[in-house]
């Protein structure tokens, strides 16, 4: 009976139903989706909506997008590895993955809750879920299921908002080359043109053939920062996709970071030409029209130019040549191609009772998260806010605020100018004038708007913004730590004192975010809201007392403001303690990891001592399997053609292929399932410690 025959008996004793493979597949994918867009489902409606109205955050839109992309293209290797068991492993390691997984998701876990309790949680909460997942899929599947899905999953890390200190930085250093780039330029084509700066931003000045001016100010949203985060995205997509060597993924990248920085100072050129011939209006409409996306889809293909005619990467698989044994359909009912190692039948999908259990136990585990799950901004139900047009002005109501006794409470002024560059919905003014004189008056600032980005925070404005430009920053920052100003549910403000540099003038700012519920128009929406408070002290010596005096004031507005939900006892206690408990975790993973590496390495050495007992014929075969992988794809045809070359005789492939199962009982020989252009190939591996393995 030949190999073929011996694999075609072979799979009729274990018929594999299809249709149940896919159900109990189906059941498991959406047990692992919906625990994880449960878990995170505000956080992840915050950041969709800033993407959906902020251009800096607007690339997070193709994330989902790429991330179906790329499990779409291994949808044939996680087929074949989601079956797969350990059962031939040894009992000290067999449950390690299972293990690891559950330490994972603990871990996230911990994590989320800690960055709860911190100034910036949603930047915490994004950074935690893909290492959920990950935990999740070691639980419900295997370690080789997540080693295939390991980028996808961290590509899910481009979910996470760019901090604002670094993508100020970062623009401001693109701002400034990008618009002398271009004025040299401008200059070189005959337009008369100045470099100057504008509230710290590099200012073009064209000179028209009419004698008027006309200032192009390249601000960050101009620097094409914006533009190269969601190129950078596309470009480590491409250098992942391609079928070529590292340094070629490498140099796609760096050409695709340099193309987007060129592309934008092309954009500012034209902008400037069209500026000198035809007018300030059609400049800016052309601005708009080469936005962010129209960059990265002109790069984009600029890239893939570049990397198939100059680089020669391969972006599209080879086609291979065909297989007789197996192309283009296998004339016989088998399992693998024996010659190429193609996988023609994956393994059949169970679902046991410890799968229905660990389904079970996720369920009931997110259910219970979700009870104490704590919110990434407090939720509050504010007081309407009424406004009313006067002739001296427009005027807002002042129930939105508490009285607080020894305080004269007041509406000062609507900042609509800031309301417009800051893309804000509003942005109020108020003040607390205190009737004992020897207290500090304070300023109260309100801004409400629909998304979180369009609240910056006060100390990135006004001292790492103009030092990521290489300006000195107005002011000089004096003091700058976080402040608990409600214990439950805990709500962290952020104390902030400077002094203004040309004259000395000492100012301090307490401020914090909150989730809040207004009633617009009749109907309820959800508004994202910055209320700072602001004094003049006199000198630096009073901080101290201002601190204490505006942290008197926060209190009573924190709590007027009516928070929603509180948190519970132990949410409180895990957040408060949740980055020793995080550290805790990941100490039992990374000793847990360490057991597997060193039984691993221990089993290895007692299957090298187990080689030399061995009859002759099996140390034969070990050393063919081995010789294989050091020269060629060890499938089982090529372990034939080695072995024979070995013994110098001809060999019964079904006789090779049963000593080959026999090995495997034994953990000396292991066959796999490899990736091969996102193709599932079975293979043979040795599984023993030479001299020079670890």
């Amino acid at each position: 009976m030949g190999v073929r025959e011996h694999m075609a008996k072979i799979w009729q004793k274990t018929p594999i139903h299809l249709g149940q493979s896919e159900l109990f597949l189906t059941i498991k994918i959406t047990a692992l989706a919906a625990a994880v867009i449960t878990l995170f489902s505000q956080d992840l409606t915050i950041i969709f909506a800033d993407a959906l109205q902020s251009e800096a955050t607007s690339h997070i839109l193709a994330i989902p997008f790429i991330f179906v992309y790329l499990i779409y293209r291994k949808r044939k290797i996680l087929r074949a590895v989601v079956p797969l068991e350990n059962k031939n492993q040894p009992k000290e390691i067999r449950y390690l993955p299972a293990t690891s997984g559950l330490l994972l998701s603990a871990t996230a876990i911990l994590l989320y809750w800690y960055g709860s309790y911190t100034f910036t949680p949603l930047e915490y909460h994004i950074f935690a879920m893909p290492i959920f997942l990950a935990g999740l899929i070691l639980i419900l599947f295997n370690s080789q299921t997540l080693r295939q899905l390991a980028f996808p999953i961290a590509f899910l890390m481009f979910l996470t908002p760019p901090p604002s200190d670094i993508l100020f930085a970062i623009g401001a250093t693109l701002a400034v080359v990008s618009a002398e780039a271009s004025n040299a330029i401008a200059n070189l084509m005959g337009i008369p043109s100045m470099l100057t700066s504008e509230y710290g931003n590099p200012t073009i000045i064209v000179t028209r053939p009419d004698g008027s001016t006309i200032p192009f100010t390249v601000d960050v949203a101009c620097s094409g920062i914006y533009s190269l985060i969601g190129f950078l995205i596309f470009a480590v997509l491409i250098a992942y996709i391609i079928r070529d060597k590292p340094w070629k993924k490498l140099a796609i990248i760096t050409a695709g970071v340099l193309l987007t920085y060129s592309l934008n100072i092309l954009r500012i050129t034209i902008i400037l030409m069209l500026g000198y011939y035809y007018g300030q209006d059609l400049a800016l409409q052309v601005f708009h029209l080469l936005g962010g996306w129209m960059l990265i889809f002109l790069g984009t293909i600029a890239l893939l130019t570049i990397s198939e005619k100059i680089l020669k990467a391969q972006i599209l698989p080879k086609t291979e040549q065909s297989c007789t044994k197996c192309n283009p359909q296998p004339q016989f009912n088998q399992e693998f191609c024996p010659s190429c190692g193609r996988l023609l039948k994956p393994h059949a999908i169970t679902l046991n009772r410890i799968d229905a259990a660990k389904i079970a136990s996720i369920t009931v585990t997110v259910i219970l998260l979700l009870s104490l799950q704590t919110p990434v901004f407090a939720l509050t139900q504010a007081y309407p806010i009424v406004v009313t047009s006067s002739p001296s002005g427009q005027k807002a109501s002042t129930n939105i605020l508490p009285q607080i006794p020894d305080y004269t409470l007041a509406f000062l002024y609507r900042d609509t100018k800031f309301e417009i560059r800051a893309k804000q919905d509003m942005s109020l003014v108020y003040s607390y004038t205190p009737i004992n004189k020897s207290k500090q008056p304070v300023w109260v600032a309100i801004e409400i708007a629909s998304t979180r980005s369009s609240l910056h925070q006060w100390e990135a404005c006004l001292i790492k913004y103009p030092i990521s430009k290489g300006y000195n920053p107005r002011v000089a920052q004096i003091e700058l730590k976080d402040i608990q100003l409600t214990e439950n549910p805990p709500i962290i403000g952020r104390f902030f004192a400077f002094q203004y540099v040309n004259n000395n003038e000492t100012q301090a700012v307490l401020y914090w975010y909150e989730k809040t519920t207004f009633t617009i128009n009749q109907t309820l929406q959800q508004k994202y809201v910055k209320i700072s408070l602001i004094t003049y002290p006199e000198n630096v010596d009073d901080l101290k007392s201002i601190e204490s005096q505006m942290v008197t004031l926060a209190k009573p507005i924190v709590n007027y403001w009516q928070p929603l939900k509180t948190w519970s006892q132990m949410a409180m206690l895990i957040s408060q303690n949740g980055i020793k408990l995080v550290a805790a975790n990941s100490l039992v993973l990374i000793s847990i990891v360490s057991l597997y590496a060193l039984e691993i390495r221990k089993q290895k050495k007692a299957n090298a001592n187990a080689y030399h007992k061995l009859s002759k014929i099996n140390r034969q075969i070990i050393d063919a399997v081995r010789e294989t992988e050091k020269s060629t794809t060890p499938t089982l045809d090529n372990i034939v053609d080695t072995y024979q070359k070995i013994t110098q005789k001809p060999v019964d492939g079904n006789k090779l292929l049963q000593e080959l199962i026999e090995l495997e009982k034994i953990t000396i020989i292991k066959s796999h399932i490899v990736n091969r252009q996102d193709q599932p190939i079975q293979i043979w591996k040795s599984y023993l410690r030479t001299a020079n393995s670890f």
